[in-house]
């Protein structure tokens, strides 16, 4: 037996993408995005419009929110109970809702756990009087219904806002492929907004930025956008806006008293923790989170010391946590051709306000149908008063009275109806004086709405009477101050390490250290089997620790990094990329502007600032030129470029002392010029620059060291082997030919 297929047959990839584009629009279009009319997604929405039916206005009882929620999902949106009851909750909240729609009676959350609310079981729920705006005209002709998702009921398509909602509470939400982020208004700025744009049509998104001037969120910090980035902001409609908190000065301390939007206490007090536990805030002693009833927003930080700037404190904290906060800002939303839109400021004030006429109008027409359907009846009624006699001489002696009165009267069918029904007792003379009275009212009604309907000056001043009578009823005044601040920038690291003395130690094997204070015998210290000391520097932990290896590259690290002098320390290889073969043999540390004497064992060298050691990337900076034989000598500081003196030594024990003013200073390196003179045979026969030390005119002394023996030479004795840069030197006494050092001693 042949059965017809009741099925299609399409390639994969045709099914695959119609699905997805169906899901893409369901999503766009039923979930994500508000409508530009009345400013809620569907699920919004259906919960508002629910309780209304269940009469929870804000002067009703509150109900538990399980029966909101149950009405919600079982008659109008097939989803989620949690997710529903989370909507639900949000338009509670009055931290997250700049005009809460909900008025929550129970744990509705708290701005420091939005989350922490209490199941829907516990808690009650009524509509708040500001969400009148949005239901007011429901019943009046002004949206269009639709069937729900089972056809058993109807739900309106949209709510008939008196007000521009989409603007005011602002809304988030991720579609496919789009996203919205639509910040908070004030009421009475949107609404004087409109109405500038109600007498003048022509009004430039400059003009409008008058009346609008930025956000307004639920929270009273600060926004420090300027007004051109908030200008630009509204006439792209994509942008971002900066909130920072409010603090005040108190006993010494610096005091938060409002938080950015959704941002909660405890966060701050963790990220805060975090520094401190970090060592990252050496200027903060301690923080008190003193949030209460009366004060839901109350953050006490306690300076180390009366000394503390707190301004650049609070500066610091700005930048690195959230207490300064960035919000992206995309004003998309459904249009009212259906159709979602990223809008600029004028164009959605333009399109809601055709919104609000087309609703005006048929609420005009709605009440001007009713009007004259009443104004119908009555003149039926009247007819029947004028001729009561034989209307019920009609009535009793006729078997089908309806179609006679009909003809008799010149009645349509309706009037006939309610003729028939009126009771008895409305036949009484003042019965017929109160319709007279309805009817004369209802007929000055009907007059004055079709002159409105056939002015749209008129109309237009309608709107703007209700919108200024809305505004004043239900505004309130600004909550976040606009304030034009520059964006926080953080402290420099070193800003923000206690300043103390600090012994950088660097072994033979490349393993470095950094030991507390100037007396340390760094000789001493403990060292891994096999390693042993090569060289000490001592600086502050507020410097940069620079280390210099057998090719004449520099590396450079923040010396209060370095680990503690109580272990053996880390290999230098783990933190820079070193050239294959090579190793470390010096190390320096310094301000950036000290001077230093760069040289090599060759006998070249350079004068050059400390900062010009600094390298930023881990695989260093050619610092020095180095022959291939030839090794980097340690760098030596230069406190007075034009007094101090040079003295170099070689292994031979040729000693010269020179001005320092006698080698040039080089910003970008190189191999340097000659300090010394040793001659090509010398230097074959292994000849080389044992030391070179800085000593001040005058007063320097220095120690050299041979061997076993060791020779301190004061001023009165280098005086005498004092020359220009580049000479051979005098050699020194017998059995002082083998110099293997020298230092600076005085």
């Amino acid at each position: 037996m042949n059965l017809q297929a009741n099925y299609e047959q399409i390639p994969l990839k045709d099914y695959a993408e119609r699905a997805y584009l169906d899901y893409s629009m369901y999503v766009v279009l039923d979930r994500a995005l508000p409508f530009v009319g009345d400013g809620l997604k569907p699920v919004q929405r259906r919960i508002v419009y629910s309780m209304s039916e269940l009469g929870l206005d804000a002067a009703a009882k509150p109900k538990k929110s399980a029966r909101t929620v149950g009405d919600v999902i079982g008659k109008f949106h097939p989803h989620g109970d949690s997710a529903c009851y989370e909507a639900m909750v949000l338009m509670a909240q009055p931290f997250s809702y700049r005009y809460p729609l909900i008025d929550g009676q129970g744990n509705f959350g708290s701005q420091d756990d939005p989350k922490s609310f209490a199941a829907m079981r516990y808690t009650e729920s009524r509509l708040t009087p500001i969400a009148e705006l949005l239901l007011a005209e429901l019943g009046q002709g002004t949206t269009d219904w639709t069937p729900n998702f089972d056809g058993t009921l109807k739900e309106p398509s949209w709510l008939p806002s008196r007000v521009p909602h989409v603007l005011l509470n602002g809304s988030t939400g991720i579609a496919v492929g789009m996203a919205t982020d639509i910040p908070p208004h004030n009421l009475r700025e949107v609404a004087s907004a409109c109405i500038r744009l109600l007498d003048d049509p022509d009004a430039s998104l400059a003009d409008l930025c008058e009346h609008v001037k930025g956000p307004d969120f639920p929270t009273a910090a600060e926004i420090i956008t300027p007004a051109s980035e908030l200008a630009a902001l509204y006439a792209n409609g994509t942008g971002s806006v900066r909130c920072r908190a409010v603090w005040t000065k108190e006993d010494g301390n610096a005091v938060v008293t409002a938080l950015p939007y959704q941002v909660s206490p405890s966060k701050i007090l963790e990220q805060i923790a975090a520094q401190m536990r970090a060592k990252k805030l050496p200027m903060l002693e301690d923080i008190r989170d003193e949030s209460d009833h009366e004060n839901p927003i109350r953050i006490v930080l306690i300076p180390r010391s009366n000394r503390v700037d707190l301004d650049e404190m609070m500066q610091h904290l700005n930048a690195t946590t959230d207490l300064e906060k960035s919000y992206r800002v995309n004003l998309n939303m459904i249009g009212l051709d259906g159709k979602p839109q990223v809008k600029n400021l004028r164009q959605i004030l333009a399109e809601w306000l055709r919104f609000r006429q087309d609703t005006v109008t048929r609420r005009l027409q709605h009440r001007l149908a009713k009007v004259e359907r009443r104004l119908h009846l009555l003149e039926g009624l009247r007819i029947a008063y004028l001729n009561l006699d034989e209307v019920i001489r009609i009535i009793r002696s006729e078997e089908e009275p309806k179609p006679v009165l009909m003809r008799r009267f010149g009645l349509s069918e309706e009037q006939t109806d309610y003729i028939l029904e009126t009771r008895l007792r409305q036949l009484a003379r003042l019965e017929e004086m109160k319709i007279n009275a309805e009817r004369d009212e209802l007929e000055e009604e009907r007059a004055r709405i079709n002159v409105v309907l056939k002015s749209p000056a008129k109309l237009k001043t309608l709107i703007k009477d209700e919108l200024r009578e809305d505004a004043k009823k239900y505004g309130d005044a600004r909550r976040s101050p606009l304030i034009e601040r520059a964006v926080a920038q953080a402290l420099d690291e070193t800003a923000l390490v206690a300043s103390e003395p600090v012994t950088v130690v660097l072994s033979a094997k490349g393993w470095a250290r950094a030991a507390k204070g100037h007396d340390v015998d760094a000789a001493a210290l403990g060292y891994r089997e096999g390693d042993s000391f090569l060289a000490s520097a001592q600086g502050r932990t507020t410097q940069q620790a620079v280390f210099i290896d057998s090719t004449g590259r520099s590396y450079s690290t923040p010396a209060h990094t370095l680990p503690s002098a109580r272990g053996n320390g880390e290999p230098l290889t783990g933190r820079f990329t070193l050239p294959a073969g090579a190793r470390i043999d010096a190390v320096a540390i310094a301000d950036p502007a000290t001077r230093f004497v760069i040289a090599s064992d060759r006998g070249y060298g350079f004068v050059t600032k400390f900062e010009a050691l600094l390298a930023n990337k881990k695989g260093g900076k050619q610092l020095i030129s180095l022959d291939d034989d030839a090794r980097v000598l340690a760098p030596v500081a230069v406190a007075d470029t034009a007094r101090d003196r040079i003295v170099v030594v070689t292994s031979a024990g040729h000693l010269l002392m020179f001005s320092v003013a006698e080698l040039p200073e080089l910003d970008k390196g190189g191999k340097g010029n000659k300090l010394i003179e040793i001659p090509k045979a010398r230097l074959g026969a292994g000849e080389r620059v044992a030391g070179v030390a800085v000593v001040a005119e005058g007063k320097g002394e220095v120690t050299l060291y041979a061997g076993q023996r060791k020779l301190i030479l004061k001023w009165a004795d280098l005086v005498e082997y004092g020359g220009s840069r580049a000479a051979r030197g005098n050699l020194l006494p017998r059995g002082l030919q083998r110099v293997e050092r020298i230092v600076t001693s005085g």
